[in-house]
């Protein structure tokens, strides 16, 4: 099969949006949509089941994008960008 031709499978998880969210989600949800585009990134949204696990993944990206390090923010943005691109995501 030409690599053009191939055709991938979309995982479907459900994500509750910025409008029916309700409570720990409501209150993590505006602290992530203080941003220049004011939104919930997808990659957050697909936690929105489990506020819990939403705001681990939230510690975790601050203590990896801006705890101590051996590396700049600019040198980890970099890193990011490189894995995204990668693996064809946005970033």
């Amino acid at each position: 099969m030409h690599k053009s031709e191939k055709r991938e499978a979309l995982a479907y998880i459900k994500m509750v949006n910025e409008k029916e969210a309700q409570g720990k989600l409501a209150k993590l949800y505006e602290e992530i949509s203080n941003n220049p585009k004011n939104r919930v990134a997808h990659i957050l949204k697909v936690h929105s089941l489990q506020p819990e696990i939403l705001e681990a993944h939230l510690n975790l990206y601050k203590t990896i994008m801006f705890g101590e390090s051996g590396l700049s923010r600019e040198e980890r943005e970099m890193i990011a960008v490189v894995v995204s691109a990668t693996n064809s995501c946005q970033y």
